[in-house]
């Protein structure tokens, strides 16, 4: 039975290794501060949202991944005084009458943490950054944010759960199986009512990640994963909008994949959406504003891949809270 787990992590593994290295979200769309710090700070309120998602269900060994964020900007001209901080005459901030007032947010900072952990067989991954963001007016209606973090990542090995056919496997033994490394992501974010678009990098530092105290085993290493993703919002009436997005990921030396996603909102009510993932799965997402103090998103992905003989899809589950919302607003003025 072990070496069953063992063939199945490994297989695991490998697929995250050729494809990946970060951890793969399908909610990002709801929590885009996940793969672009240059989100941080751009609500008027302290945003701060918890994430599990259990990936291929069913597969022992399979990647688990729990997440905490928190952003929130600094500035009073724009906490007191931005025009799209405020109820806005109370107009709907996914409505086509909010677009027609809207103006670019004043300039400010945003300050923020990402906790990631993702545990896949016997390797757990955990990073912990802190975000800065500078948000600066282009236009009226404009903003472009600049964002980097920065922290540190640990890379564990549990070596009770490997089994192999060599005592002392020179791979894994005599080496250091908890190690903690320098981690460093910048990215830059561009937004308006009714777009936006965001160029980031993650795991910019070269990092060796190596379990074994042999030189010949040492050619694992952190690669950068770079991001370029945008979407638009259009009116099916003066409450409904549909908001397409793309997601275009680039992670050496495999080719460029990319993802698709379709969310339509009511009101600021709730939000239901689609996501296709470029050879690996079919998304459905369901989202609730509940009131002004929270929010829930839930999402659901089909494998496409061979797993899916394996596989009973992925579950994502993301929790918000809205806290110092002194607008009492129940949806996101800048984020969409």
């Amino acid at each position: 039975m072990k070496r069953v787990y063992l063939i199945l992590c490994i297989a695991v593994l490998a697929l995250r290794v050729q494809a990946q290295q970060k951890p793969q979200y399908t909610q990002y769309v709801f929590n885009p501060i996940l793969i672009n710090p240059a989100v941080t700070g751009i609500e008027s309120y302290v945003d701060v949202k918890a994430g599990y998602r259990s990936q291929w269900t069913g597969l022992q060994g399979a990647p688990v991944t729990t997440y905490f964020t928190v952003s929130a900007p600094l500035g009073r001209e724009f906490i007191e005084g931005d025009a799209t901080s405020g109820p806005a005459n109370g107009d709907n901030p996914l409505g086509r009458s909010f677009t027609s007032t809207y103006q670019a947010a004043a300039p400010h900072h945003g300050i923020g943490l990402t906790i990631v952990s993702d545990n896949a067989g016997p390797i757990r991954q955990t990073n912990i950054d802190a975000n800065y963001a500078y948000h600066i007016g282009l236009s009226p209606t404009l903003n472009l944010a600049v964002g980097v973090s920065a922290g540190l990542y640990n890379a564990s090995l549990n070596t009770a759960l490997v089994t192999t056919d060599v005592q002392n496997d020179p791979a894994i033994s005599g080496g250091n199986n908890n190690q903690l490394k320098p981690d460093v992501n910048a990215g830059v974010w561009a937004y308006s009512s009714t777009y936006f678009v965001g160029v980031s990098v993650q795991q910019l530092l070269p990092e060796t990640i190596s379990f074994s105290s042999n030189p010949a085993y040492n050619t694992g290493q952190a690669v950068p994963h770079y991001f370029l993703t945008g979407g638009v919002k259009i009116f099916l009436s003066d409450d409904v909008a549909i908001l397409p997005s793309v997601l275009f990921k680039y992670v050496a030396p495999v080719p460029v994949s990319y993802d698709i996603n379709m969310k339509m909102a009511f009101r600021d009510h709730f939000w239901i959406g689609g996501s296709y993932r470029q050879n690996d799965a079919v998304a459905g997402m369901i989202g609730f504003n509940i009131g002004s103090f929270m929010s829930l998103g839930y999402s659901y992905d089909y494998t496409t891949s061979n797993l899916n003989t394996v596989s009973s899809g992925t579950h994502e589950i993301v929790l918000g809270l809205l806290l110092n919302n002194k607008y009492n607003v129940t949806c996101p003025r800048h984020t969409f």
